[in-house]
């Protein structure tokens, strides 16, 4: 079974408590408010990572990690989205349908 970390909102600063608390999991999921590419560079030295952009990121995680995903991992589909919004909200709605 595959572990997973999941975080949002880091901001800019990740907790180094983290490491310890994630070192068990598989994969780790940034939901978006990365705030410093830095973070995503230090995280995918440690495990695999997912990630979307949220709405405080520059154009530089913006270029490298999408506005949401839809991905599946061991038959389970998951969206990875930061904000929803009535665009997005849509997205979801068809998304559920499909289930």
């Amino acid at each position: 079974m595959t572990k997973i970390g999941l975080l949002s909102d880091t901001h800019g600063w990740l907790n180094p408590a983290i490491y310890d608390f994630f070192k068990d999991c598989d994969e780790i999921w940034h939901a978006g408010d990365i705030g410093d590419y830095d973070i995503t560079i230090e995280l995918t030295a440690f495990k695999k990572l997912r990630a979307v952009f949220g709405n405080i990121d520059d154009w530089e995680i913006r270029a490298d990690f999408p506005q949401f995903q839809i991905f599946k991992v061991e038959d389970i589909s998951s969206i990875q989205i930061d904000d929803v919004d009535n665009r997005r909200r849509n997205l979801l709605y068809k998304w559920r349908k499909l289930q």
